[in-house]
């Protein structure tokens, strides 16, 4: 009998125990893993008031950014997007503006990893609403009626948490798994995407990784030359720069010796060794392996790259570089995780294909109309690492705008609840080739940490929260929906412009123009009646305009701007039209006002935006208006 009292009273403590525990351990949103993607998305959700936890697996932020040391940023120089923007301007603050981070020829932004890891620390310590937990492993996770329940092992043992909302930002999608999510590895066929550049029949080949090296200048007096890695064979590199192999056998461009060590050059005489061309590009599949096989193969991307090493101090005459001894908290100087181009890629609600991102206003989906992140790097493929060539398509840089990658990507198709980062979203392998790049991570990490923020706040699934409303967010954080990179946040006409651009009223024009990436809105060129009636009349087929190609007056757009307002059920201030143009002109600095001159695309889509707001008429996750 008191036996039994003892164990009702100890269950009763127990209770209260895991009552207090639950309480203390529950969040709005948790994201797992504190790379690129996770650290942005944890800053944001932070931002938008909801209770955030960053689970990261090692001691550092930023992912690939910082701890994998890629750390010369691909693309996105010409879009000055949210978070993205954010950081960079924090790297011009500390190196003192943007020609300090112009240090080598690969990137116009290159800083060194401790650095950016500490700005990304800062930048996550500003937020009250955001914790952060490191050196600790995801154990499991079980689906709840509603949101998750995780089980964490870290250095202090095991703890258990709830979440409303969990974000996959891992570097190969190892959560999306766990909750057994679907989703592809390797090459997909061509029959299966449309894309006629993809292989014919799919495969598990996943681009090469990199075990990056970050290298110092100790003087020429100075030899730091490695010792010799077991079974070195210098064969690999003998083409990795001019000289020593004809680059029309080879068909690769090859550059000389010292300039290609100034490719990824950083900031205080450092050097970032990610060498493509017979460097230290390495073939490993690891996506499906164990941690333990894992980190056994990361050892031969390892030794690899300390082969690379010890060829360019002794083959080729660096022996003053030495692996930087200040840069990285590991015992042998080397990044803490290797550089991944390639992850598991979820099934999602929708799956971006190359040729939504080539030709988006030609679609059976206007994906476009749903975009939250933005890019304009090259599609670009590393396979020469693969030791069967036969196997590998020819997978040349095919000639893309930039881009607006569609919400739907970060959506799994049919497990609520959960949202996905990083390289593991819903896009093809081709695409993957471009929004596998960094400013596309950290845009994407905006986004999820947007779209959890919202679906905790609302109590709904992430796929419940209105299209329109996670892209009202983001533009109040100017982020770009779509990627016009010739209107900027700094032009007052900016978020109409890209509110206007997601109905597709007012289209941009997409150009692939050598290396360079662009879409362009000619904010400056006349509007014609005729593009304005493509846009109408696919945004909404049944005011059937009728084409012309003439340019419209500043009076034709105010009355047009009016009409479609009265179609949508606007609510209008006042019958004088021309009054309320005069009106936005003046806030707007559009110079004189006259009702008969031409107007200009930017100034049709101010009007449209302010007096028929087309963009608050909601669409589906595949951009349909409703």
């Amino acid at each position: 009998m008191v036996r039994t009292k003892y164990i009702i009273l100890f269950s009763l403590l127990f209770s209260l125990f895991l009552s207090s525990c639950t309480e203390e351990n529950s969040y709005d949103v948790l994201i797992i893993g504190g790379g690129a993607s996770g650290s942005m998305a944890g800053i944001q959700s932070a931002r938008m008031g909801a209770g955030t936890l960053i689970v990261e697996e090692g001691p550092w932020l930023g992912g690939m950014l910082t701890s994998a040391g890629v750390s010369a940023i691909d693309g996105n120089y010409n879009l000055h997007s949210g978070l993205w923007e954010e950081f960079r301007q924090k790297l011009y603050n500390y190196y003192g503006g943007p020609d300090s981070v112009k240090t080598g020829w690969v990137s116009n932004v290159l800083f060194e990893p401790s650095v950016g890891e500490k700005l990304i620390r800062e930048m996550t310590m500003n937020e009250p609403n955001l914790e952060l937990i490191f050196n600790t492993k995801l154990d499991t996770l079980e689906k709840a009626d509603s949101g998750w329940l995780i089980r964490l092992e870290g250095p202090d043992g095991k703890m258990t948490i709830e979440a409303s909302v969990v974000i996959d930002g891992t570097e190969l999608g190892d959560v999306a798994k766990m909750a057994e999510i679907p989703y592809d590895i390797g090459m997909d066929s061509s029959y299966d995407t449309g894309e006629d550049i993809a292989a014919e029949e799919g495969n598990e080949i996943v681009q090469d990784m990199t075990y990056v090296t970050i290298l110092q200048n100790f003087g020429k007096g100075i030899d730091k030359t490695i010792e010799r890695p077991e079974n070195y064979d210098p064969t690999p590199f003998f083409c990795t720069c001019k000289g020593l192999c004809d680059p029309d056998t080879i068909s690769r461009t090859l550059w000389p010796c010292d300039e290609m060590m100034e490719y990824g050059k950083l900031p205080n005489d450092k050097y970032m060794i990610n060498w493509p061309i017979y460097g230290n590009d390495y073939y490993l599949n690891v996506i499906e392996m164990t941690p333990e096989e894992r980190e056994e193969a990361y050892q031969e991307a390892k030794w690899f790259t300390r082969c690379y090493i010890y060829y360019l101090q002794t083959e080729l005459g660096f022996k003053y570089l030495g692996i930087a001894e200040d840069e990285f908290p590991t015992e042998d100087g080397f990044p803490l995780i290797p550089y991944h181009r390639e992850s598991r890629r979820i099934k999602g609600k929708v799956r971006f294909t190359v040729n939504d991102l080539a030709r988006p206003f030609d679609q059976e989906w206007p994906l476009y109309r749903t975009g939250i992140a933005v890019g304009d790097y090259p599609i670009d493929h590393h396979h020469a690492a693969y030791p069967d060539q036969s196997k590998v398509p020819d997978l040349h840089f095919y000639p893309v705008p930039s881009f607006s990658l569609p919400l739907g990507t970060l959506i799994p198709k049919s497990t609520e609840d959960f949202i996905v980062a990083e390289k593991s979203i819903s896009v093809t392998n081709i695409v993957n080739g471009t929004t596998r790049l960094q400013p596309v991570c950290i845009l994407i990490g905006q986004a999820a940490g947007t779209l959890a923020a919202l679906a905790a706040k609302n109590e709904v699934t992430p796929s419940e929260v209105p299209v329109r409303e996670v892209q009202n967010h983001l533009l109040k954080s100017d982020a770009y929906l779509l990627p016009y990179s010739d209107v900027t946040p700094e032009d007052a006409f900016w978020e109409d412009v890209q509110k206007i651009g997601t109905t597709g009223i007012i289209r941009g024009e997409g150009k692939n123009i050598g290396w360079t990436n662009v879409t362009l809105f000619h904010p400056d060129s006349v509007m014609t009646e005729e593009a304005l009636t493509i846009g109408v009349n696919d945004f909404i087929p049944e005011m059937g305009y009728t084409l012309k190609n003439e340019a419209l007056s500043v009076e034709e757009g105010v009355s047009i701007a009016y009409e479609l307002a009265e179609y949508l059920g606007k609510e209008t201030v006042g019958n004088d039209h021309l009054k309320t143009g005069q009106d936005i002109w003046k806030e707007l600095g559009f110079g004189t006002f006259n009702p008969d001159a031409d107007l200009t695309r930017s100034q049709m889509a101010v009007l449209l935006s302010r007096i028929a707001d087309p963009f608050s008429v909601d669409v589906n996750i595949k951009g349909r208006v409703y």
